[in-house]
C-alpha cells in the first residue's frame, strides 16, 4: 500500500516564498478557487511514465519550464496505484513547482475495463480514493483534479464506429469517479473519442451530463508526410473542431452539460503543432462549450530532445 510523507522543510520554505510572491503581487492569498473560476481557457498537458520523467537531473523544473515556454495551464500527470514513497515525494515537488507557476496538476488514471461493474470499477475508485489520500497528506500541494483515460473501446467487442455498448458502463464509471472527487474538492476530466459523439441525442446526453470536463482526442487528421501545406492543415483542425462541436451539442440544450476540450497530437503535426493549437482557440474561443484544448504530450518532446 502507499504510504504518505509530511512535506519536507525544504518544501515548506519553497511554499512560504510562493505564498509571499502571490501576495506581493495580488494584494493577497489568492485561492484555489479562484484560480479555477478564472475564465481563461484550458491549455492542457499529458505526461506519461511520469516517474521515468521525474527522476531525471531537474525533471520536474524541465516540466515546469516547458509548460511555461508552451502556455500550458493544466498537467495530467500519470499516478500508478502503487507506488513508492520516493516517488510521492517527486510528486508533492512537482505540485508545488506548477503550483507557484499558476499551472493545475491532475493525476492521471487510466484502464480499459473500468466501464464494467465489479473488480475493474472498484480498483479505479480505490485509484481514486488513494488520491484523495495523498492529499489530505499533502494539503498545499495537493492534486487539482482526476483526469481519467478509461477505454473501453480498445477491447475487441467494443470496436466499430457504430458501437456503443460500452457507454452506459463507462458514464456509470465516470459519476461513480465524480462521487468520491467532487466531496473532495477535485475537479474530474474524461477523455473520449470521437465515436462517442456519433451517438444519438439520448446517448450524447449520457455522456456530457456524466462529468463537467471532457476532452476529445481529435488524432489522424494529418500527418507531417502527408504532402499538404500548413495552412491546408490548418484548414482541417479549424472544420473539424466545429463538426465535432455541432456532433456533441446538437439537440441539447440540458444546463450543466459538459464543456469539451480538443486534444491534438505531435505525430500528427510535429513542429507544426503549437500552431494548430492556437487554431483551435481562434476558433472556438466564442463557443460556450468550449473548454480549451490539450497536447498529447510531454513525452513525445522529451524523445525529440534526445
Amino acid at each position: 500500500m502507499m504510504s504518505f510523507r509530511e512535506p519536507s522543510t525544504v518544501g515548506m520554505c519553497i511554499r512560504a516564498a510562493c505564498v509571499g510572491i502571490f501576495s506581493l503581487l495580488f494584494l493577497g492569498a489568492f485561492s484555489r478557487t479562484t484560480l479555477e473560476a478564472a475564465p481563461s481557457l484550458v491549455h492542457g498537458l499529458w505526461v506519461w511514465k511520469s516517474p521515468t520523467v521525474l527522476e531525471a537531473a531537474r525533471g520536474a523544473e524541465g516540466l515546469r519550464d516547458f509548460c511555461q515556454s508552451e502556455g500550458i495551464n493544466e498537467v495530467y500527470v500519470s499516478v500508478s496505484e502503487r507506488r513508492a514513497a520516493a516517488e510521492e515525494n517527486q510528486f508533492a515537488h512537482l505540485i508545488t513547482l506548477l503550483h507557484c507557476s499558476n499551472i493545475r496538476v491532475e493525476a492521471l488514471l487510466s484502464s480499459v475495463d473500468a466501464d464494467e461493474p465489479g473488480k475493474h470499477r472498484e480498483t479505479l475508485l480505490r485509484h481514486v480514493q488513494e488520491i484523495v489520500k495523498f492529499n489530505q497528506m499533502h494539503r498545499r500541494d495537493r492534486f487539482d483534479g482526476i483526469h481519467l483515460d478509461v477505454e473501453p473501446q480498445e477491447r475487441p467487442e467494443n470496436k466499430g464506429s457504430g458501437n456503443l455498448r460500452f457507454l452506459p458502463g463507462l458514464t456509470d464509471a465516470f459519476r461513480d469517479v465524480r462521487g468520491v472527487a467532487e466531496p473532495a474538492g477535485m475537479t474530474v476530466n474524461a477523455d473520449i473519442q470521437n465515436k462517442l459523439l456519433k451517438g444519438d441525442r439520448g446517448e450524447r446526453r449520457m455522456l456530457l451530463s456524466a462529468v463537467p470536463r471532457v476532452t476529445l482526442m481529435m488524432y489522424e487528421l494529418s500527418s507531417p508526410a502527408d504532402g499538404e501545406s500548413a495552412e491546408q492543415k490548418a484548414d482541417k483542425v479549424e472544420k473539424a473542431s466545429k463538426k465535432f462541436f455541432d456532433l456533441a451539442y446538437d439537440g441539447l440544450d440540458d444546463p450543466n452539460l459538459a464543456r469539451m476540450a480538443i486534444a491534438l497530437r505531435t505525430p500528427d503535426y510535429g513542429e507544426l503543432l503549437p500552431q494548430k493549437l492556437k487554431i483551435l482557440d481562434e476558433t472556438n474561443r466564442s463557443n460556450p462549450h468550449y473548454l480549451g484544448w490539450a497536447r498529447h504530450s510531454y513525452n513525445d518532446y522529451l524523445a525529440a530532445e534526445h
